[in-house]
Protein backbone atom coordinates (compact mmCIF):
# COMPACT_ATOMS: atom_id res chain seq x y z
CA UNK A 1 0.00 0.00 0.00
CA UNK A 2 5.57 6.65 3.14
CA UNK A 3 7.74 9.70 3.19
CA UNK A 4 8.15 11.82 -0.60
CA UNK A 5 11.51 10.34 -2.19
CA UNK A 6 13.19 13.26 -3.85
CA UNK A 7 15.49 10.63 -5.69
CA UNK A 8 16.16 6.70 -5.81
CA UNK A 9 17.22 4.98 -2.77
CA UNK A 10 19.73 2.59 -3.48
CA UNK A 11 21.22 -0.08 -1.04
CA UNK A 12 24.62 -1.91 -2.68
CA UNK A 13 25.12 -5.23 -0.58
CA UNK A 14 28.51 -7.37 -0.50
CA UNK A 15 31.63 -5.91 0.43
CA UNK A 16 33.68 -7.72 -2.13
CA UNK A 17 33.02 -8.10 -6.00
CA UNK A 18 34.60 -10.79 -7.07
CA UNK A 19 34.75 -12.05 -10.80
CA UNK A 20 35.70 -14.17 -13.60
CA UNK A 21 33.17 -16.88 -15.64
CA UNK A 22 31.72 -18.49 -13.15
CA UNK A 23 29.17 -21.40 -12.46
CA UNK A 24 26.60 -22.55 -15.31
CA UNK A 25 24.31 -19.66 -14.10
CA UNK A 26 22.38 -19.43 -17.96
CA UNK A 27 21.40 -15.86 -18.55
CA UNK A 28 23.56 -14.43 -15.72
CA UNK A 29 26.14 -11.29 -16.64
CA UNK A 30 28.09 -8.58 -15.10
CA UNK A 31 31.28 -9.71 -14.42
CA UNK A 32 34.65 -7.68 -12.71
CA UNK A 33 38.19 -8.26 -12.19
CA UNK A 34 38.33 -12.40 -10.86
CA UNK A 35 39.31 -13.84 -7.53
CA UNK A 36 40.00 -17.62 -7.04
CA UNK A 37 38.66 -19.09 -4.26
CA UNK A 38 40.50 -21.79 -1.73
CA UNK A 39 38.75 -24.74 -4.00
CA UNK A 40 40.14 -23.39 -6.87
CA UNK A 41 36.68 -22.23 -8.38
CA UNK A 42 36.37 -18.83 -9.74
CA UNK A 43 33.39 -16.40 -8.10
CA UNK A 44 31.28 -14.82 -10.55
CA UNK A 45 29.66 -11.39 -9.56
CA UNK A 46 26.26 -10.09 -10.59
CA UNK A 47 24.46 -7.26 -9.60
CA UNK A 48 20.72 -7.30 -9.00
CA UNK A 49 18.80 -4.51 -9.71
CA UNK A 50 14.91 -4.76 -7.35
CA UNK A 51 11.90 -2.20 -7.55
CA UNK A 52 10.15 -2.12 -4.49
CA UNK A 53 8.06 0.72 -3.70
CA UNK A 54 8.10 0.31 -0.11
CA UNK A 55 11.04 3.16 1.92
CA UNK A 56 9.31 2.88 5.00
CA UNK A 57 10.76 -0.90 5.26
CA UNK A 58 14.22 -0.51 4.09
CA UNK A 59 15.93 -1.25 6.92
CA UNK A 60 14.18 -5.03 6.96
CA UNK A 61 14.73 -5.57 3.57
CA UNK A 62 18.53 -4.15 3.71
CA UNK A 63 18.87 -7.01 6.01
CA UNK A 64 16.95 -9.72 4.40
CA UNK A 65 19.23 -8.86 1.46
CA UNK A 66 22.40 -9.30 2.96
CA UNK A 67 21.64 -12.92 4.49
CA UNK A 68 20.13 -13.91 0.99
CA UNK A 69 23.76 -12.19 -0.13
CA UNK A 70 25.60 -14.31 2.05
CA UNK A 71 23.53 -17.78 1.36
CA UNK A 72 23.87 -16.75 -2.62
CA UNK A 73 28.09 -16.66 -2.32
CA UNK A 74 27.82 -20.08 0.20
CA UNK A 75 25.54 -22.35 -2.12
CA UNK A 76 26.70 -21.06 -5.27
CA UNK A 77 29.51 -18.94 -4.75
CA UNK A 78 28.17 -16.17 -6.61
CA UNK A 79 28.84 -12.40 -5.09
CA UNK A 80 25.77 -10.43 -5.47
CA UNK A 81 25.69 -6.75 -5.36
CA UNK A 82 22.23 -5.61 -4.83
CA UNK A 83 20.89 -2.13 -6.33
CA UNK A 84 17.79 -1.58 -4.33
CA UNK A 85 15.08 1.46 -5.56
CA UNK A 86 12.40 2.22 -3.21
CA UNK A 87 10.44 5.46 -4.65
CA UNK A 88 7.22 6.10 -2.76
CA UNK A 89 3.91 4.59 -3.72
CA UNK A 90 2.40 7.86 -4.94
CA UNK A 91 5.61 7.75 -8.15
CA UNK A 92 6.17 3.95 -8.23
CA UNK A 93 3.75 2.89 -11.21
CA UNK A 94 4.87 5.89 -13.53
CA UNK A 95 8.72 5.23 -12.67
CA UNK A 96 8.61 1.41 -13.43
CA UNK A 97 6.34 1.40 -16.24
CA UNK A 98 8.58 4.16 -18.16
CA UNK A 99 11.08 1.69 -16.98
CA UNK A 100 9.49 -1.11 -18.73
CA UNK A 101 8.44 0.33 -21.69
CA UNK A 102 11.86 1.31 -22.38
CA UNK A 103 13.43 -2.01 -22.11
CA UNK A 104 15.27 -0.59 -18.92
CA UNK A 105 13.44 -3.20 -16.35
CA UNK A 106 14.49 -3.77 -12.89
CA UNK A 107 15.31 -7.61 -12.38
CA UNK A 108 12.60 -8.04 -9.62
CA UNK A 109 9.57 -5.36 -9.10
CA UNK A 110 6.73 -4.69 -6.87
CA UNK A 111 3.61 -4.70 -8.04
CA UNK A 112 0.16 -4.65 -7.09
CA UNK A 113 -1.43 -7.87 -7.94
CA UNK A 114 -5.04 -6.97 -8.12
CA UNK A 115 -4.41 -4.02 -10.41
CA UNK A 116 -1.72 -4.54 -12.41
CA UNK A 117 -1.04 -8.31 -12.89
CA UNK A 118 -3.56 -8.78 -15.66
CA UNK A 119 -1.92 -5.16 -17.64
CA UNK A 120 1.42 -6.11 -16.60
CA UNK A 121 1.00 -9.97 -17.95
CA UNK A 122 -0.27 -8.69 -21.22
CA UNK A 123 2.20 -6.49 -22.16
CA UNK A 124 4.72 -9.29 -21.45
CA UNK A 125 6.74 -7.96 -18.30
CA UNK A 126 5.81 -10.49 -16.12
CA UNK A 127 8.45 -14.21 -16.08
CA UNK A 128 6.19 -17.25 -15.36
CA UNK A 129 6.95 -18.50 -12.40
CA UNK A 130 4.97 -21.60 -12.24
CA UNK A 131 7.42 -23.75 -11.76
CA UNK A 132 9.56 -22.12 -9.05
CA UNK A 133 9.43 -24.03 -5.40
CA UNK A 134 8.20 -21.18 -3.33
CA UNK A 135 4.71 -21.46 -5.45
CA UNK A 136 3.69 -24.91 -3.94
CA UNK A 137 4.51 -23.18 -0.16
CA UNK A 138 1.85 -20.76 -1.34
CA UNK A 139 -1.82 -20.67 0.55
CA UNK A 140 -4.73 -21.94 -1.38
CA UNK A 141 -6.18 -18.71 -0.21
CA UNK A 142 -3.45 -16.43 -1.84
CA UNK A 143 -2.39 -18.03 -4.80
CA UNK A 144 -5.64 -17.00 -6.56
CA UNK A 145 -4.32 -13.15 -6.55
CA UNK A 146 -1.42 -14.05 -8.71
CA UNK A 147 -2.24 -16.33 -10.88
CA UNK A 148 -3.30 -15.41 -14.84
CA UNK A 149 -6.26 -16.22 -16.50
CA UNK A 150 -4.74 -19.08 -17.94
CA UNK A 151 -3.20 -20.36 -15.06
CA UNK A 152 0.32 -19.23 -15.08
CA UNK A 153 1.87 -17.68 -12.05
CA UNK A 154 3.33 -14.62 -12.36
CA UNK A 155 4.30 -12.96 -9.05
CA UNK A 156 5.38 -13.90 -4.85
CA UNK A 157 2.77 -12.46 -2.78
CA UNK A 158 4.38 -10.46 -0.24
CA UNK A 159 1.19 -8.19 1.35
CA UNK A 160 -2.19 -10.01 1.96
CA UNK A 161 -4.31 -7.59 3.29
CA UNK A 162 -7.75 -7.79 5.71
CA UNK A 163 -8.58 -4.22 6.23
CA UNK A 164 -11.26 -1.03 6.39
CA UNK A 165 -10.05 1.62 8.79
CA UNK A 166 -8.10 1.70 11.90
CA UNK A 167 -9.49 2.80 15.23
CA UNK A 168 -8.06 3.48 18.79
CA UNK A 169 -9.14 0.80 20.91
CA UNK A 170 -8.30 2.40 24.47
CA UNK A 171 -10.34 5.51 23.17
CA UNK A 172 -13.14 3.28 22.00
CA UNK A 173 -13.08 1.16 24.67
CA UNK A 174 -13.09 4.12 27.31
CA UNK A 175 -15.87 6.10 25.81
CA UNK A 176 -17.83 2.84 25.61
CA UNK A 177 -18.12 2.51 21.75
CA UNK A 178 -17.91 0.08 19.35
CA UNK A 179 -17.12 0.00 15.75
CA UNK A 180 -20.47 0.80 13.94
CA UNK A 181 -21.90 -0.65 11.63
CA UNK A 182 -24.38 1.92 9.43
CA UNK A 183 -23.18 5.39 8.35
CA UNK A 184 -25.84 6.69 11.20
CA UNK A 185 -24.02 4.98 13.83
CA UNK A 186 -20.57 6.38 12.86
CA UNK A 187 -22.46 9.86 13.17
CA UNK A 188 -23.15 8.92 16.72
CA UNK A 189 -19.22 7.42 17.74
CA UNK A 190 -18.34 10.36 16.25
CA UNK A 191 -20.59 13.13 18.15
CA UNK A 192 -19.83 10.56 21.62
CA UNK A 193 -15.86 11.79 20.46
CA UNK A 194 -16.99 14.79 19.90
CA UNK A 195 -18.68 15.73 23.33
CA UNK A 196 -15.32 14.72 24.91
CA UNK A 197 -12.47 16.55 23.04
CA UNK A 198 -11.80 13.69 20.76
CA UNK A 199 -11.24 14.26 17.22
CA UNK A 200 -12.81 11.74 15.72
CA UNK A 201 -10.45 11.01 12.87
CA UNK A 202 -6.95 11.64 11.24
CA UNK A 203 -6.48 12.95 8.37
CA UNK A 204 -3.26 12.51 6.06
CA UNK A 205 -3.59 13.16 2.46
CA UNK A 206 -0.27 14.30 1.63
CA UNK A 207 0.25 11.03 -0.80
CA UNK A 208 -2.81 10.52 -2.97
CA UNK A 209 -2.87 6.94 -2.94
CA UNK A 210 -4.42 6.74 0.59
CA UNK A 211 -7.93 9.00 0.38
CA UNK A 212 -8.00 7.21 -2.77
CA UNK A 213 -8.54 3.89 -0.17
CA UNK A 214 -12.12 5.25 0.26
CA UNK A 215 -12.79 3.95 -3.20
CA UNK A 216 -12.21 0.21 -2.83
CA UNK A 217 -14.38 0.01 0.37
CA UNK A 218 -16.87 2.14 -1.59
CA UNK A 219 -17.05 0.08 -4.96
CA UNK A 220 -17.09 -2.99 -2.76
CA UNK A 221 -19.48 -2.78 -0.72
CA UNK A 222 -21.82 -1.35 -3.38
CA UNK A 223 -20.76 -4.40 -5.26
CA UNK A 224 -21.66 -6.59 -2.53
CA UNK A 225 -25.09 -5.32 -2.31
CA UNK A 226 -26.65 -3.69 -5.37
CA UNK A 227 -24.49 -3.14 -8.27
CA UNK A 228 -22.21 -6.59 -8.77
CA UNK A 229 -21.49 -5.84 -12.40
CA UNK A 230 -20.08 -2.62 -11.87
CA UNK A 231 -16.71 -3.48 -13.07
CA UNK A 232 -17.62 -5.36 -15.82
CA UNK A 233 -20.33 -2.46 -17.16
CA UNK A 234 -17.05 -0.29 -16.52
CA UNK A 235 -14.82 -2.39 -18.65
CA UNK A 236 -17.34 -2.24 -21.73
CA UNK A 237 -17.67 1.45 -21.48
CA UNK A 238 -21.33 1.03 -20.42
CA UNK A 239 -20.90 2.31 -16.81
CA UNK A 240 -20.20 5.37 -14.77
CA UNK A 241 -19.20 6.03 -11.08
CA UNK A 242 -22.03 8.74 -10.82
CA UNK A 243 -23.65 5.32 -9.73
CA UNK A 244 -21.24 5.06 -6.70
CA UNK A 245 -21.44 8.95 -5.71
CA UNK A 246 -23.27 8.91 -2.40
CA UNK A 247 -21.44 5.73 -1.44
CA UNK A 248 -18.05 7.80 -1.44
CA UNK A 249 -18.99 10.93 -0.99
CA UNK A 250 -21.34 11.12 2.02
CA UNK A 251 -18.91 9.20 4.24
CA UNK A 252 -15.18 10.79 2.77
CA UNK A 253 -17.33 13.79 3.34
CA UNK A 254 -18.20 12.82 7.06
CA UNK A 255 -14.64 11.87 7.35
CA UNK A 256 -13.79 15.46 6.30
CA UNK A 257 -15.57 17.48 8.64
CA UNK A 258 -14.29 15.27 11.54
CA UNK A 259 -10.69 15.18 11.18
CA UNK A 260 -7.18 16.31 11.91
CA UNK A 261 -6.57 20.01 10.52
CA UNK A 262 -4.03 20.49 7.12
CA UNK A 263 -4.46 17.28 6.09
CA UNK A 264 -2.53 17.76 2.80
CA UNK A 265 0.26 18.39 4.62
CA UNK A 266 -0.09 14.83 6.59
CA UNK A 267 1.75 11.79 4.33
CA UNK A 268 1.81 8.39 5.48
CA UNK A 269 4.06 8.70 7.92
CA UNK A 270 3.10 11.81 9.70
CA UNK A 271 -0.04 10.21 10.19
CA UNK A 272 0.59 7.36 11.35
CA UNK A 273 2.55 9.04 14.39
CA UNK A 274 -0.27 11.31 14.85
CA UNK A 275 -2.60 8.11 15.14
CA UNK A 276 -0.27 6.40 17.77
CA UNK A 277 -0.07 9.42 19.50
CA UNK A 278 -3.77 9.69 19.86
CA UNK A 279 -4.86 12.56 18.01
CA UNK A 280 -7.65 11.03 16.42
CA UNK A 281 -9.75 7.89 17.59
CA UNK A 282 -9.81 6.94 13.52
CA UNK A 283 -7.84 6.36 10.57
CA UNK A 284 -8.79 5.50 6.94
CA UNK A 285 -6.10 3.17 6.78
CA UNK A 286 -5.24 -0.12 6.47
CA UNK A 287 -2.90 -2.33 9.04
CA UNK A 288 0.22 -2.53 6.52
CA UNK A 289 0.39 0.96 8.93
CA UNK A 290 0.76 -1.47 11.98
CA UNK A 291 5.33 -1.36 11.58
CA UNK A 292 5.12 2.13 10.93
CA UNK A 293 2.38 2.70 14.23
CA UNK A 294 3.51 0.74 16.55
CA UNK A 295 7.74 2.08 16.36
CA UNK A 296 6.06 5.26 17.44
CA UNK A 297 3.54 3.57 20.04
CA UNK A 298 4.57 0.26 20.66
CA UNK A 299 1.76 0.23 23.33
CA UNK A 300 -0.75 1.14 21.71
CA UNK A 301 -3.91 -1.09 21.26
CA UNK A 302 -5.74 -0.41 17.58
CA UNK A 303 -8.26 -2.50 15.18
CA UNK A 304 -9.12 -3.16 12.30
CA UNK A 305 -13.11 -2.76 11.43
CA UNK A 306 -15.34 -2.10 8.15
CA UNK A 307 -16.10 1.43 7.21
CA UNK A 308 -20.16 2.29 6.85
CA UNK A 309 -20.43 3.82 3.79
CA UNK A 310 -24.55 4.38 3.99
CA UNK A 311 -27.19 2.70 5.63
CA UNK A 312 -26.91 -0.74 4.56
CA UNK A 313 -25.33 -3.03 7.65
CA UNK A 314 -24.84 -5.93 4.96
CA UNK A 315 -22.69 -3.37 2.62
CA UNK A 316 -20.01 -2.67 5.74
CA UNK A 317 -17.30 -5.05 4.87
CA UNK A 318 -13.60 -6.18 4.94
CA UNK A 319 -11.55 -5.22 2.13
CA UNK A 320 -9.80 -9.05 0.67
CA UNK A 321 -6.69 -8.05 -0.96
CA UNK A 322 -3.36 -9.43 -2.12
CA UNK A 323 -1.57 -5.78 -3.13
CA UNK A 324 2.45 -5.81 -3.03
CA UNK A 325 3.82 -9.10 -4.79
CA UNK A 326 7.51 -9.75 -6.32
CA UNK A 327 7.59 -10.01 -10.00
CA UNK A 328 10.27 -11.07 -12.73
CA UNK A 329 11.69 -9.28 -15.87
CA UNK A 330 11.55 -12.05 -18.76
CA UNK A 331 14.45 -9.90 -20.08
CA UNK A 332 16.82 -10.06 -17.14
CA UNK A 333 20.13 -11.09 -17.45
CA UNK A 334 20.20 -12.00 -14.05
CA UNK A 335 17.25 -14.16 -13.61
CA UNK A 336 19.01 -17.27 -11.70
CA UNK A 337 19.92 -15.04 -9.35
CA UNK A 338 16.77 -13.10 -9.25
CA UNK A 339 14.66 -16.61 -9.02
CA UNK A 340 17.05 -17.71 -6.18
CA UNK A 341 16.39 -14.51 -4.40
CA UNK A 342 12.19 -14.60 -4.89
CA UNK A 343 12.30 -18.50 -3.39
CA UNK A 344 14.49 -17.01 -0.51
CA UNK A 345 12.04 -14.72 0.40
CA UNK A 346 9.94 -18.40 1.26
CA UNK A 347 12.57 -19.60 2.35
CA UNK A 348 11.42 -22.73 5.03
CA UNK A 349 13.60 -21.26 7.84
CA UNK A 350 14.55 -17.42 7.09
CA UNK A 351 10.82 -16.51 5.75
CA UNK A 352 9.05 -16.35 9.37
CA UNK A 353 10.73 -13.04 10.57
CA UNK A 354 10.89 -11.41 7.80
CA UNK A 355 7.26 -11.83 7.13
CA UNK A 356 7.21 -11.08 11.08
CA UNK A 357 9.86 -8.15 10.80
CA UNK A 358 7.07 -6.47 8.15
CA UNK A 359 4.39 -7.42 9.98
CA UNK A 360 2.16 -8.84 6.93
CA UNK A 361 0.05 -12.14 7.13
CA UNK A 362 0.88 -15.27 6.90
CA UNK A 363 0.88 -16.26 2.69
CA UNK A 364 2.68 -19.27 2.79
CA UNK A 365 2.55 -22.88 4.39
CA UNK A 366 6.08 -22.44 5.89
CA UNK A 367 4.46 -19.57 7.91
CA UNK A 368 4.16 -20.68 11.35
CA UNK A 369 4.36 -17.75 13.73
CA UNK A 370 1.04 -16.21 15.86
CA UNK A 371 -0.89 -13.90 13.93
CA UNK A 372 -1.36 -10.56 14.98
CA UNK A 373 -4.47 -9.09 17.03
CA UNK A 374 -5.69 -6.74 14.64
CA UNK A 375 -5.36 -9.72 11.58
CA UNK A 376 -7.45 -11.65 14.13
CA UNK A 377 -10.04 -9.01 14.14
CA UNK A 378 -10.48 -8.74 10.75
CA UNK A 379 -10.52 -12.30 10.30
CA UNK A 380 -13.55 -12.44 12.74
CA UNK A 381 -15.50 -9.78 10.01
CA UNK A 382 -14.31 -12.32 7.14
CA UNK A 383 -15.73 -15.47 8.45
CA UNK A 384 -18.15 -14.01 9.45
CA UNK A 385 -19.36 -13.60 6.10
CA UNK A 386 -18.66 -9.47 6.29
CA UNK A 387 -15.89 -9.31 3.70
CA UNK A 388 -15.63 -8.17 -0.06
CA UNK A 389 -12.66 -9.49 -2.24
CA UNK A 390 -11.16 -6.02 -4.02
CA UNK A 391 -12.56 -4.81 -7.01
CA UNK A 392 -10.08 -5.33 -9.83
CA UNK A 393 -10.10 -1.62 -10.64
CA UNK A 394 -7.20 -0.36 -12.70
CA UNK A 395 -4.20 1.13 -11.40
CA UNK A 396 -4.70 3.96 -13.45
CA UNK A 397 -7.87 4.96 -12.36
CA UNK A 398 -6.87 4.58 -8.78
CA UNK A 399 -4.32 7.26 -9.33
CA UNK A 400 -6.66 9.37 -10.86
CA UNK A 401 -9.09 9.15 -7.37
CA UNK A 402 -6.26 9.77 -5.64
CA UNK A 403 -5.73 13.46 -7.08
CA UNK A 404 -9.03 13.76 -7.80
CA UNK A 405 -9.85 13.50 -3.70
CA UNK A 406 -7.09 15.52 -2.94
CA UNK A 407 -7.86 18.28 -4.76
CA UNK A 408 -11.80 17.75 -3.56
CA UNK A 409 -10.84 18.21 -0.76
CA UNK A 410 -9.03 21.09 -1.39
CA UNK A 411 -11.84 22.77 -2.82
CA UNK A 412 -10.62 22.83 -6.68
CA UNK A 413 -12.88 20.33 -7.89
CA UNK A 414 -16.74 19.75 -7.29
CA UNK A 415 -17.88 16.00 -6.69
CA UNK A 416 -19.23 15.70 -10.43
CA UNK A 417 -15.66 16.90 -11.58
CA UNK A 418 -13.98 13.98 -9.82
CA UNK A 419 -16.71 11.56 -10.86
CA UNK A 420 -15.72 12.56 -14.53
CA UNK A 421 -12.51 12.14 -14.44
CA UNK A 422 -12.83 8.79 -13.25
CA UNK A 423 -14.89 7.69 -16.35
CA UNK A 424 -12.63 8.95 -18.25
CA UNK A 425 -9.81 7.17 -16.74
CA UNK A 426 -11.27 4.20 -16.90
CA UNK A 427 -12.38 4.91 -20.78
CA UNK A 428 -8.72 5.40 -21.43
CA UNK A 429 -7.49 2.40 -19.84
CA UNK A 430 -10.06 0.19 -21.83
CA UNK A 431 -8.52 1.69 -24.99
CA UNK A 432 -5.37 0.91 -24.38
CA UNK A 433 -6.00 -2.46 -23.21
CA UNK A 434 -8.53 -3.91 -25.46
Amino acid sequence: MTKTSKGLLCTILAATLLAGCGNNNSGNAGTASGDTTSTGSVAKSVTLKMFIAQPRFKEQYDNYIAEFVKKEKTDKNIDVSVQLEMPTADNASQILKTRLASNDAPDIFAIHAVNEIPSYYKAGYLEDLSSQPFVGKLLDSVKPSVTTTDGKVVALPLETLSWGYLYNKKIFKEQGLTPPTTLTEMKTVIEKLKAQKITPFVLSYKESWIPQLVLPLAVGGMMKTKDPEFVNKMNKDEGSFTEMKSAIFDVFDLINANGTAKATEVGGDDGAAAFAAGKGAMWLMGPWYAETILKSNPNLDFGVAPLPINDDASATLINLSASTSLAVSPTSKNKEVALDFLNYVLDDQASNAFFQSLKFNPVSTVHTYESYPWITEATTYVKAGKSVQDPAIPQSVKDEVGKGLQAYYAGQMSQDDVLKALDKAWKSFNKVNK
